[in-house]
């Protein structure tokens, strides 16, 4: 298992391969399908740093942030997948979710030294490694907003990297 204490570097992507376990503590940020769009537009015209948003060695989590906890969504989603690899050039090396990617997509992580993992679906498990939670932007989309979690110990499996993926693709 690989520990990582975030900002995450490239060398620890560059250590990762497909199938390792990754135990990650600090704070990352968590967005799903429209929220990402926006934060790709903010990128795109330099205004990360009004909201305090620093992407660089970052982790993005597919998923909302709900009472209930929170929980892996399909990263091959349009909105979601076609935000992987504008955000991989942001800095963004970990994007966390669920799902096969299309091939492009992890040719475009391997560009960027970032890397796709997965997590089961356990919202419950997921909500006891969450210490903080704040909205950073769009608090207009509930919990589909933009957060950032302090976390302790999330794990992770590591299912695309250097242009390998566990799902065959």
């Amino acid at each position: 298992m690989y520990k990582i204490v975030m900002p995450i570097t490239d060398a620890d992507i560059s250590n990762l391969k497909v199938g390792d376990i990754i135990s990650l503590t600090g704070d990352i940020y968590c967005g799903r399908d429209a929220v990402l769009t926006k934060i790709v537009t903010l990128y795109h015209v330099n205004m990360l740093d009004c909201f305090h948003i620093a992407l660089q060695g970052s982790l993005i989590f597919h998923t909302a942030v709900s009472p209930a906890g929170i929980g892996p969504t399909s990263s091959n989603k349009f909105d979601i997948e076609n935000s992987i690899e504008p955000l991989s050039k942001a800095g963004v090396k970990i994007h966390l979710g669920k799902g096969a990617l299309a091939r492009k997509t992890i040719e475009a992580l391997k560009k960027y030294n970032a890397l796709f993992a997965v997590v089961p679906p356990v919202t419950a498990l997921l909500k006891s490694k969450i210490l903080e939670s704040e909205v950073v932007a769009f608090p207009e989309e509930g919990m589909e907003a933009f957060y950032r979690l302090k976390v302790d110990d999330l794990r992770m499996i590591v299912a695309a990297a250097h242009g390998e993926s566990i799902y065959g693709v």
